[in-house]
């Protein structure tokens, strides 16, 4: 592993984006949303590249913002442009022709229960957990609902968004959020595999459904989060800690 906050691994076919603060159970600060944003421009512009995968550093997703590093005091560098940062990092998820995957293992909490949605397919531990739970403490989920109404209905979203309460593998997978549900510890291996298989599928069928499923929309990234946040990405800037 590096210092960046997301790490970027080249396979055969495919390309594993790793969240990469174990030590903060991969809090989301600013540089892991411009970190995220390049890995993925990077990862787009390769022809070799077909899938990529999602994943956290030491056994786990992501737990949300990083309140401490946003409540520090001096304020970090990165702050007043959080606003741009995030909604950077999920255009470049949105914009991605390449198949994405998440390997949810332990939680994906609020920020990053929008990182763990934005992905195409969703693999998660039975003992792990997604949860979008702003609404518990009088926050918005804007990120969150626009992933969730990109392919889920309104009755779905209602029950995740609206009560806030944790989701775990089996119900993820019953409702339809998740792919597979495999044991804690087979996440990862079942996750890679699956990026494998669909990196060994002919050559540009993946690009091309993954266009279609975008197309459909008729929307750019910025015009469907905008329906979202309510919030001109160039105009004002909102506590950032309301952004899910």
């Amino acid at each position: 592993m590096t210092d960046k906050a997301v790490e970027l691994i080249f396979h055969d076919g495919w390309a594993e984006l790793v969240l990469n603060r174990p030590e903060r159970k991969n809090a989301i600060i600013g540089p892991m949303g411009v970190d995220l944003a390049e890995a993925m421009a990077e990862a787009q512009m390769r022809d070799d590249v077909r899938v990529i995968l999602l994943c956290g550093a030491g056994g786990a997703f992501c737990s949300g913002l990083d309140l401490k590093a946003f409540n520090a005091d001096p304020a970090p560098g990165w702050l007043g442009d959080f606003q741009h940062i995030w909604r950077a990092a999920h255009r470049a998820l949105f914009q991605s022709n390449k198949p994405i995957v998440c390997a949810l293992e332990r939680y994906a909490i609020n920020g990053g229960a929008a990182l763990a949605l934005a992905a195409d397919l969703m693999v998660v531990g039975e003992g792990a957990f997604l949860q979008v739970g702003e609404v518990q403490i009088g926050m918005a989920a804007p990120y969150n609902l626009a992933w969730l109404s990109l392919r889920h209905s309104e009755a779905t979203m209602a029950r995740i968004a609206l009560l806030g309460e944790r989701m775990h593998g089996p119900e993820l997978s019953h409702m339809g959020l998740a792919h597979a549900c495999v044991a804690d510890d087979a996440v990862l291996g079942e996750s890679r595999g699956l990026c494998e298989r669909m990196a060994g599928f002919p050559d540009q069928g993946l690009a091309r459904i993954k266009a279609g499923l975008r197309a459909r929309l008729e929307l750019d990234a910025d015009a469907w989060f905008d329906r979202f946040t309510g919030i001109d990405p160039v105009g004002s800037r909102p506590r950032p800690r309301a952004l899910a």
